[in-house]
């Protein structure tokens, strides 16, 4: 299962609407989002380069780094959040609304047959070093290579694609214990991602976000929502009443999962006012 821990209006919103919303991964709580790979995969290639004595092709290697780096929120992935842990502590806090709010598991598998194109289940990876990815090899072969950077230009950008597409599933390893999973879109491969974007309007700013339609995506699968959903689980500081809970599911059409609701057993403390 891949826990998605919520509030109780985000719950309402993939329950009876059947949408869930990818948001902008550059917002989330982890402020090193995506930059931390792109900027450990820049700093791989820059220092490969100085310790093989290629330092006449720095500025021009730097330059172009630089100038793509500046392209972060153009290549802005977006993506629903998720953990393999159940019932944790942590989770309910950062992400259950302090508790109060629900948890609903996915079936994996299910999930892993809904993604194709520009939507992907991505394990999240949790490091710093990026000296030994494959992609820091790739572009100094091709910096290296070329006589001028704008021979391979080409070739270095579609590498740069592919790095903007890995960088989504790279975290803080501080951020190790979620233990996370993610739902990603890369509305930038325009081709083969037709979704359009919408927006939230709050108080304080307006925040863009992907609509997958859950109901659509189970139905190529000959699959319903209720299908998907394994488990709900009211979060360990709610007042929710379970009747009420499972009345609101019957009249969603999903009375299936009227009997798929748990009560959290985490002893977390109720937040003080």
């Amino acid at each position: 299962m891949l826990y998605h821990y919520t509030d109780f209006i985000a719950f309402d919103g993939i329950i009876r609407c059947a949408e869930l919303r990818l948001n902008n991964i550059l917002n989330m709580n982890d402020a090193s989002e995506m930059r931390l790979f792109m900027n450990g995969i820049y700093k791989a290639v820059i220092e490969r380069m100085k310790e093989s004595g290629e330092t006449g092709k720095l500025p021009e290697a730097e330059k172009f780094f630089k100038k793509e780096l500046e392209k972060e929120f153009y290549y802005s992935a977006y993506a629903a959040c998720f953990s393999k842990f159940r019932d944790d502590a942590s989770q309910w806090e950062r992400y259950g609304h302090f508790g109060q709010g629900v948890c609903i598991a996915f079936h994996e598998d299910m999930m892993e047959r809904m993604t194709g194109g520009a939507i992907s289940l991505q394990e999240v990876f949790y490091q710093e070093d990026m000296h030994g990815h494959r992609l820091v090899d790739e572009f100094y072969q091709q910096i290296t290579r070329a006589e001028k950077l704008s021979d391979h230009l080409p070739k270095l950008q579609g590498l740069m694609i592919e790095a903007w597409l890995q960088s989504a599933a790279f975290k803080h390893p501080s951020f190790a214990s979620e233990k996370e999973s993610r739902l990603v879109v890369s509305p930038f491969i325009s081709d083969e991602f037709a979704i359009e974007p919408k927006y939230h309007v709050a108080m304080d700013r307006i925040k863009k976000y992907y609509p997958l339609n859950l109901n659509r995506m189970c139905s190529r699968l000959n699959l319903h929502l209720s299908d998907l959903v394994g488990e709900i689980i009211i979060g360990p500081t709610s007042s929710q009443s379970l009747p009420i809970l499972q009345d609101y599911l019957a009249d969603c059409g999903l009375n299936v999962l009227k009997n798929k609701i748990h009560m959290s057993n985490c002893p977390l403390r109720k937040p003080t006012s």
